[in-house]
């Protein structure tokens, strides 16, 4: 039973903490969030400066390619943990967001390949998908504060509560 306030059932806990896919995650987000400061600064250079265009291109499609794979493993971590792919109720709004996160970013890509705007434009577009990215990382990160906090009073399967 959830305890107000819990992410997870017992049940759920003990599937998330048992799964590689939680280790898996655990390496990626960082990853990815090394990446996006780097590209960050990539892009805000070449913007101010009209320098570096190439690399900054290849670290938003870094980004992006880590931003795929970070939510293919996190659907597939859904599914251990709570028996669904995507938009399991603890992570339902989480999983909108990043939905739009994934949109605009290949929104840069379809534009990168489509040659359909300007070098600056696509840059702003990159900007633009990087602060849903933002957003999104933040509600993940208020999510595991919240299950880090919950988990603190939560009692392990299987174990026996003495009452006084």
């Amino acid at each position: 039973m959830n305890l107000p306030g819990d992410l997870y059932t017992p049940e759920q806990r003990a599937r998330r903490d048992r799964t590689r896919w939680t280790v898996v995650q655990g390496v990626l987000a960082p990853t990815q969030f090394l990446v996006f400061v780097i590209s960050l600064l990539l892009i805000c250079r070449f913007l101010l400066t009209g320098q570096g265009y190439e690399v900054a291109t290849a670290s938003v499609f870094l980004k992006t390619a880590l931003l795929y794979l970070i939510m293919v493993t996190g659907a597939i971590w859904e599914r251990v943990v709570f028996g669904q792919y995507l938009f399991a109720p603890a992570f339902f709004w989480e999983d909108v967001v990043s939905m739009w996160v994934i949109a605009l970013h290949t929104a840069y890509l379809y534009c990168w390949f489509s040659t359909s705007m300007s070098a600056t434009a696509m840059m702003w577009v990159a900007l633009v998908a990087y602060f849903a990215y933002v957003i999104n990382a933040a509600q993940f990160l208020i999510k595991f504060r919240l299950a880090r906090r919950t988990k603190q009073r939560a009692v392990p399967v299987g174990s026996v509560v003495q009452v006084p």
